[in-house]
Formats: structure tokens, C-alpha cells, sequence
């Protein structure tokens, strides 16, 4: 499998290099980001989110818990009425950040967990105690699945074991086994997952909108289109892998949050983002909420504010599950509009930068610019008078105009007859 020093960016793919990256900040920052990719077989959608844990930070959790409790944050029954004092004589340890799969054949019983049947059956100290499965374990990582739409079509009861954990930001699981109290956990997890939305059962939000609403940004990718891009892309199976070029990605995410609190967006943009909601329909507010976060990811991994710029990039991979193309197309539209419309950062001239004086322009020159102006006035009127067969312009008095309008007033279109709503130009007079 290739590791992410060997993948190759381009322009079909990009859009998912930069949405990971995100995703990868917010889940070492504690905020799960919930990302779908989906596009043609082929084209390097699961290799790209396979290979991008080369490029996970490690994370600090209480020494031997199977929950990864947070020495700050405990969650799991064994730590949260923990001391900071008894936390720390237990101890911590770093590891590396999760990264989990839920294949199809995974049961429930494997995703929430189950009865520890070594525990139980053991003859010294047999006891009833809980098997984690993989969501619990993935806690402050990411879990990834391929092909969602399948799972969504063939797997309903994991579905909606992902939505309790999608819905709120930490998710939540609860533990039910036979003889066991019940177990409810937060979950901070990541949910990353792939599609083709060509092939069956169809494209996710057909299948289970309301799963695919719960996904923060689906990226689509494409194939590469550039003959000089393919050929690096298969001489990639040869290339060397760049461990330094992953630690540095690994270096930027820890400074970047850092950057992350000083990362705010402005009241400017949360305002234009609340207009997007209400005066384009848009149903769920999700979308809303991922763009404004996104925002401020950007810019901590960018290391600037959040700017307009910014939510326009974003906008088309929030918004492209949760409205109609048209609708996503008016929406961006709108914002390039305000995109165009910010104001360009003042640039002096070299005079001024020099602390020199602009010097005023020659009277010849000034005369000459004159009469060029006035020739090509003169040229434009004469081609005008030949386009109206040679008649003289002649200006007109506004008091001479004799102005026609309906002998009738307007008449609100509910109170018109059936018969009414058509007329001919004769009939209306």
C-alpha cells in the first residue's frame, strides 16, 4: 500500500487533500469532522484517506486504557471520577492516533461492543465486563468506511448506530448486553467514508439522507486529465517513500493548533453566512455550522483570519449533499459576487514609496490626449447617423411625448377570471 509521500496531487483530487487535512486538525483539536468521498472507481479515493494516517500526530492518552481517555478529560468508567493526583500515578503514554475500519460484515455487536466472554468463562476470576468494539476504540481518531452507500442500503442497524454517533459533536454510543447495566459513552470520533455513487445502490443521499446530511464535506473526486500527471502517478509505485515530508505535515498540524482559538471568523461572515440559510432555503443548518468551522480551520492551517475567500472554497463541498445544483449554483454565484466586491489592499506608487512627488504631465501631451478624445467622439457619432440611414439627432421635449398606458387599473391576478388570464392586445383595450 502506498504511504501518503508517494500519492500524487492534481486537480481532481485536490479538493480531498485539503478537506483531510482539516479533518486531520479538528480531530487532534477534539472536534470530529465528518467527511465523504465520493467519485469513479479508480480514482484513488480510498488510497488517499488509507494512506493519510502516515501523516496522523500522536496523541496522549491514560497508560493501558482501551476508551483512550484523555489525562485531562477522562471518559470511560474505569477514569472519569479519577483525581488529576491518581491520573497521573496510573500515568500516560502517547500513541498513535486511531484509525478504524467497519467493514460489511461488521455486526453490532463488533461496532458498539459486546460480552468479554474470556472474562466471563475465566476460572480464577471470572467476571461480566464489556469488549470494546471499534467505535469505543477509534475514541479521538477516525473511522473509516468504504463504500457507504452499500453499507446504508445492506446494513441498516449500523447506520443508525453511525447517526447517534454523527449527530452531535462528541457523538454518543450505549452499550446494551444481556446481565450488564447499561453502558453511555461519548464519542469523539471521525467518521471518514468513500463512494461511487454510479454504481449500486446509488448515491448516498438517496439511500439515507439523513446519514449524508451528518457528513460535514463530500469531496468529489476525479480522474486525472493530464497525460504527464498519469505517468508520475504509476512511476509512483517506485518512488521512494519521504518520511521527513510526512513529519513535517505532522509538525504543521501540531502548530496549526495552536493557531486554532486565535482562528476566528468575523461577524461579517457569520452574518453572510446566516443570509446564505434563510434567504436560499437551505433545510439543514448543518452546513452552515460546517463552513463556519472549516473556516477556522483553514485559516489555522493557512495561518491567517478567515475571509470570504475561504467560505467560497468551502461552501461547494458543505452545501453540494445538503441543496439542489441549482441552488448550490445560485449560492456561489452570490459569493463570488461578494468575493469581487472586497476591497483590494492599497498599494502606493514607486513615487510614493521613494518619498518622491508626482510630477504634473506635460501641457502638449495633455492637449494631444484632448484631441484624440474628441476624434473619436466624432467618429462614433458619424458611425451612429450612418446606422439611422443619415437622419440628424434630434433632441426631443420630454412635455411633447404623448405617453399611452392601460385605460385600466391593474387588477391583482387572484380576482381575475379564469377566461381573463389570456387577452389578446385588442381585447385590452
Amino acid at each position: 500500500m502506498k504511504r501518503y509521500s508517494q500519492l500524487i496531487r492534481h486537480e481532481g483530487n485536490s479538493g480531498l487533500f485539503d478537506i483531510i487535512d482539516m479533518a486531520i486538525l479538528a480531530t487532534l483539536s477534539g472536534i470530529p469532522i465528518h467527511i465523504h468521498a465520493e467519485g469513479l472507481r479508480g480514482t484513488g479515493k480510498t488510497t488517499i484517506i488509507r494512506a493519510s494516517r502516515n501523516i496522523f500526530p500522536k496523541i496522549e492518552r491514560i497508560k493501558g486504557c482501551d476508551f483512550n481517555c484523555d489525562p485531562k478529560k477522562p471518559h470511560c468508567p474505569l477514569h472519569r471520577d479519577l483525581s488529576p493526583e491518581e491520573i497521573e500515578e496510573l500515568g500516560v503514554e502517547q500513541i498513535d492516533m486511531p484509525f478504524l475500519e467497519i467493514s460489511h460484515s461488521a455486526k453490532k455487536g463488533t461496532v458498539v461492543g459486546s460480552i468479554d466472554l474470556e472474562k466471563l468463562s475465566s476460572r480464577e476470576n471470572p467476571q461480566a465486563a464489556l469488549l470494546l468494539g471499534t467505535i469505543p476504540r477509534a475514541h479521538r481518531g477516525v473511522i473509516f468506511v468504504d463504500e457507504i452507500n452499500r453499507l446504508a442500503d445492506t446494513a441498516p442497524d449500523i447506520v443508525d448506530i453511525l447517526l447517534d454517533v454523527m449527530g452531535t459533536k462528541p457523538g454518543r454510543i450505549q452499550i446494551e448486553e444481556v446481565g450488564l447495566p447499561v453502558v453511555e459513552l461519548p464519542v469523539q470520533v471521525s467518521v471518514w467514508a468513500a463512494s461511487n455513487p454510479d454504481e449500486e445502490p446509488g448515491p448516498l443521499e438517496d439511500i439515507r439522507r439523513q446519514l449524508s446530511d451528518r457528513f460535514d464535506f463530500v469531496v468529489n473526486v476525479e480522474r486525472p486529465k493530464d497525460v504527464g500527471i498519469v505517468r508520475r502517478i504509476l512511476e509512483g509505485y517506485d518512488q521512494k517513500e519521504d518520511i521527513a515530508l510526512e513529519m513535517k505535515k505532522v509538525t504543521g498540524f501540531l502548530e496549526a493548533q495552536k493557531r486554532l482559538n486565535e482562528s476566528q471568523v468575523s461577524d461579517d461572515l457569520k452574518t453572510t453566512l446566516a443570509s446564505l440559510y434563510v434567504n436560499f432555503g437551505l433545510e439543514s443548518i448543518r452546513g452552515i455550522e460546517s463552513i463556519l468551522l472549516g473556516a477556522r480551520l483553514r485559516g489555522a492551517l493557512l495561518g491567517k483570519s478567515p475571509d470570504i475567500k475561504d467560505v467560497v472554497y468551502l461552501a461547494r463541498y458543505a452545501l453540494k449533499h445538503r441543496t439542489d445544483g441549482k441552488n448550490l449554483t445560485e449560492i456561489l454565484k452570490n459569493l463570488e459576487n461578494l468575493n469581487s466586491r472586497a476591497p483590494e489592499p492599497f498599494q502606493k506608487t514607486l513615487n510614493e514609496l521613494s518619498g518622491k512627488k508626482t510630477q504634473s504631465r506635460d501641457p502638449q501631451v495633455k492637449a494631444s490626449d484632448g484631441k484624440d478624445k474628441l476624434n473619436a467622439l466624432q467618429k462614433i457619432f458619424s458611425l451612429f447617423s450612418r446606422a439611422i440611414g443619415g437622419k440628424t439627432l434630434t433632441s426631443v421635449d420630454p412635455k411633447n411625448v404623448d405617453i399611452k398606458a392601460p385605460p385600466h387599473k391593474a387588477v391583482p391576478i387572484k380576482q381575475l377570471d379564469v377566461k381573463e388570464c389570456v387577452k389578446t392586445e385588442d381585447e385590452l383595450w
